[in-house]
């Protein structure tokens, strides 16, 4: 599992390089075009995301249902909505090697599959479905027992979160290329919708009065909680936290 994290890390680490010397580059060809407030969200996005995947997160995941809540948050919740709020891809298309852009980037751009695909992804009702899936999924005991148990599928689930969380802030933030699919008044009620089901998953760890997941009886106990407290301290978390964000 360290491998794999450290793995993550790394990604993150040269993805803020690329964004970095794309947003120099970029301020010397067209100050406006990104500003200094949005490379600041772009990099606490990225801190965001190697924070959940590192230690003491990372360590703590296996022990404590509610550390394994912030984990999903930041990879959902904050960590996304912060690196788009960046204009990512602007800054990558100019921080990439100028050969690698002209004969591969702009030519997959290009394509017609692309056009396609983007249009697709830029709908909003595909990325609330995908988010939806993804978290309530992932939360089902059995596929959540997988990724205790297996270092592969924890990290297939750590990126499905990170991507699903992408996915899920593009109609909201709209960074470029991203194209407005719905008016602008109809952005709220995608988010309110979006709360229906974090809210439910939330009160029924809450108020279910009983261990959901087995993983968690067996784990040394960590600050006096019993596993039934901590569960009912993660969904609480969830609750109250996701509540907020969309809020603001």
């Amino acid at each position: 599992m360290l491998v794999i994290r450290f793995s993550l890390v790394s990604v993150m680490v040269l993805a803020a390089l690329v964004y970095l010397r794309g947003w120099f580059q970029l301020r010397t060809s067209s100050p406006n075009s990104i500003s200094g407030w949005q490379l600041g969200c772009f990099m606490c996005g990225a801190m965001s995301i190697g924070l959940a995947v590192s230690p003491p997160l990372a360590a703590l995941d296996h022990r404590l249902l509610c550390m394994h809540m912030v984990q999903h948050l930041l990879l959902m919740t904050i960590g996304p909505p912060l690196i788009l709020l960046g204009n990512p891809l602007l800054s990558f298309r100019h921080g990439l090697p100028s050969s690698f852009v002209r004969i591969g980037l702009n030519r997959f751009l290009c394509r017609a599959p692309t056009h396609w695909l983007g249009r697709f992804l830029d709908k909003p009702l595909f990325c609330w479905l995908i988010a939806t899936a993804v978290l309530i999924g992932w939360h089902f005991p059995q596929a959540f027992d997988l990724a205790m148990h297996s270092e592969s599928w924890h990290a297939i689930e750590y990126a499905s979160f990170l991507a699903a969380g992408v996915l899920f802030w593009i109609p909201v933030v709209r960074p470029w290329p991203s194209k407005a699919q719905w008016p602008q008044w109809s952005i709220p009620v995608y988010l309110f919708l979006a709360t229906l089901p974090c809210d439910a998953l939330s009160a029924f760890l809450t108020f279910c009065g009983r261990v959901v997941y087995p993983h968690y009886l067996h784990q040394q106990r960590l600050l006096h909680f019993s596993a039934l407290q901590d569960q009912e301290a993660a969904g609480a978390l969830m609750w109250v936290f996701v509540t907020f964000v969309y809020s603001i």
